[in-house]
């Protein structure tokens, strides 16, 4: 039997952040539902901080960004990567 399929409004959002702590702007990656497919989004710091809160995302961690840019470098070059 196959599961049911989540909304897009269900669906987890992600972001990355770019910028460095305490910058005027925050530079970061959002994604929804999977986090290696993401745009690349500027901010100032309280727009950002609305902007989390209202998506209630997740932050990625370490691990999940690194497996984020294998893929890139897999995509990038065909065959898996490291950084």
């Amino acid at each position: 039997m196959s599961q049911p399929q989540q909304s897009f409004d269900e669906m987890t959002r992600y972001i990355r952040v770019r910028s460095e702590p305490g910058a005027r702007f925050v530079e970061f990656d959002f994604a929804i539902g999977h986090p290696d497919l993401f745009v690349e989004l500027v901010l100032p710091q309280a727009a950002f901080e609305q902007f989390c809160k209202h998506n209630h995302v997740v932050h990625m961690d370490e691990e999940m960004a690194r497996q984020v840019d294998e893929e890139m470098v897999k995509w990038r070059f065909g065959e898996k990567g490291h950084l």
